[in-house]
């Protein structure tokens, strides 16, 4: 009861939604199953969006999160074997996010993929097999992320991937999901990183980008497109994308 508790606290305080999330056990997968009851209640009741982190979740999980009603999964997609088990720490193979995606599409989940773009320690080692596996699944947007250098962790020295690198990606992506949103997330790396990343991006193509740059917002005006600005994590933004 109490996951109810907080989220009537987020809708009484004119919250429109929340991310569920957690620790993952040793198998990847996020222990979601004891509250999927309250989830389905939450959405029933309270109206909220309800987006969830799943890790890579049981068959059995994503079995009974078909029936919450709930906004979206927000997955990692990751390329690379080494990666899951030396960056992720986990016993886990590609193929078993590749089956997750599968199981997610078949009962009807909406999935936002994400791409942490350098996430094998600043290098690019998995992002291509990563981009094949996003190819082959239908899925209600994609997110490319940048691997952010945080103080105090393993990667704090790490140098992120250039905006040119990234971009390059990212081009490829609209290129692959021609029809699916395709988005900038927040997590990436601020300063004049960012700025150029930003204005490399909407030339390559994607359809919004979450806490713009000034700089971006000028270039996508000088280009005509059309500007909209939304108070909500960027994994809801494609419900409001029109990809003609």
């Amino acid at each position: 009861m109490k996951l109810y508790e907080i989220c009537t606290r987020v809708k009484e305080g004119g919250g429109v939604g929340c991310l569920i999330s957690g620790g993952s056990l040793r198998d990847g997968s996020v222990p979601l199953r004891p509250f999927i009851p309250v989830i389905k209640r939450v959405k029933e009741e309270l109206g909220l969006k309800i987006l969830v982190h799943t890790g890579i979740p049981h068959d059995e999980t994503i079995k009974a999160l078909a029936d919450t009603g709930i906004d979206g999964v927000l997955l990692d997609v990751i390329g690379s074997d080494d990666t899951i088990r030396e960056v992720y720490n986990l016993n886990r193979k590609v193929e078993d996010l590749d089956r997750a995606l599968t199981l997610l599409e078949e009962h009807g989940i909406p999935v936002i993929l994400h791409i942490v773009v350098g996430l094998h320690y600043g290098i690019l080692k998995g992002e291509r097999k990563a981009m094949e596996i996003v190819s082959k699944h239908s899925v209600a947007a994609l997110v490319i992320v940048v691997l952010m250098p945080l103080p105090g962790t393993d990667m704090e020295k790490v140098n992120p991937p250039h905006p040119i690198t990234v971009a390059r990606l990212i081009a490829t992506a609209r290129l692959i999901k021609e029809d699916t949103p395709l988005l900038l997330g927040c997590a990436r790396p601020g300063g004049i990183h960012r700025i150029v990343l930003d204005a490399l991006s909407i030339r390559a193509g994607v359809n919004g980008i979450a806490y713009p740059s000034i700089e971006a917002r000028l270039i996508a005006g000088k280009l005509g497109l059309n500007i909209e600005f939304h108070r909500e994590c960027c994994s809801l933004i494609w419900k409001y994308i029109s990809i003609k």
